[in-house]
């Protein structure tokens, strides 16, 4: 499969997820927490599991020799070459509140490197994707690329992150705080979407914690295509999530990396 015909495969995954998923947004729908009960509140929906479900079946039927990592169901021949890494719905939390800041990631590794990520908002009919070389917003004003901006100084920067309580109490959130303190201002509850605004030079910093590879995988390519960079806390590759920072401007991802200890 050449690549233009691989991306128009990663739109038709976007747009079959797309067609599952919507009909529950701001609906009544099934709810169930995968923590059972204990903390934190970790919710999954009908949503979810259908959406995974018919991209699953897709990428079997298109590429019966490559692996599939998704959040809902497990893991098969993650020894592949390539991996596909799948979240239906990132951002479940803001699905059933009914905000529009979550989206669909679908992401494909060959080897360690996430070397295409596309993320959906089909409620606003927003793709963004990236190959870690450029990277674009395909919306309702029509398609264009995506650059970051500069952004030198921690003072300057606009920093979002998911949730203040994805950082352990005491040192991971004291370095978490350490690049809070420094920074302009701070947004909360952005999930994926922090990710590619950052690619559309809206956001300066992204700092998170806790995250799994099918919550960054398909956001690398996108960033980093739109002239970010995306590493773990520590500089090193972000592929298996953990604890991660992006920035716009490596000037800014090197004052965070100093902030957060690394």
């Amino acid at each position: 499969m050449s690549v233009v015909e691989l991306g128009r495969f990663m739109h038709d995954l976007a747009d079959a997820s797309g067609r599952a998923i919507l009909p529950f947004f701001r609906a009544q729908f099934g709810l169930d927490d995968k923590a059972r009960g204990g903390a934190p509140f970790d919710p999954v929906t009908e949503a979810d599991r259908a959406a995974e479900v018919v991209m699953r079946r897709m990428i079997r039927d298109a590429f019966p020799g490559h692996g599939i990592l998704g959040e809902e169901f497990g893991s098969e021949r993650l020894d592949a070459e390539c991996v596909w890494v799948l979240d239906p719905i990132d951002g479940t939390r803001a699905f059933i509140s009914g905000l529009p800041t979550w989206g669909t990631l679908i992401g494909l590794k060959k080897g360690e490197t996430a070397v295409r990520g596309l993320m959906h908002q089909p409620f606003l009919a927003e793709r963004f994707t990236g190959d870690g070389h450029s990277a674009k917003l395909r919306g309702p004003a029509g398609e264009r690329t995506l650059r970051t901006r500069r952004c030198a100084d921690l003072s300057a920067a606009l920093l979002a992150t998911t949730d203040p309580r994805l950082f352990a109490e005491g040192e991971e959130a004291e370095r978490f705080r350490a690049v809070q303190d420094q920074v302009r201002m701070t947004r909360y509850g952005t999930d994926c979407y922090a990710y590619c605004m950052l690619a559309a030079g809206q956001i300066d910093l992204v700092v998170e914690a806790g995250l799994k590879p099918y919550d960054i995988v398909a956001l690398i390519p996108i960033v980093e295509g739109a002239g970010g960079v995306v590493t773990n806390w520590d500089g090193g590759p972000a592929t298996e999530g953990g604890r991660i920072v992006a920035a716009g401007d490596p000037r800014l991802h090197e004052a965070a990396l100093r902030r957060l200890g690394a």
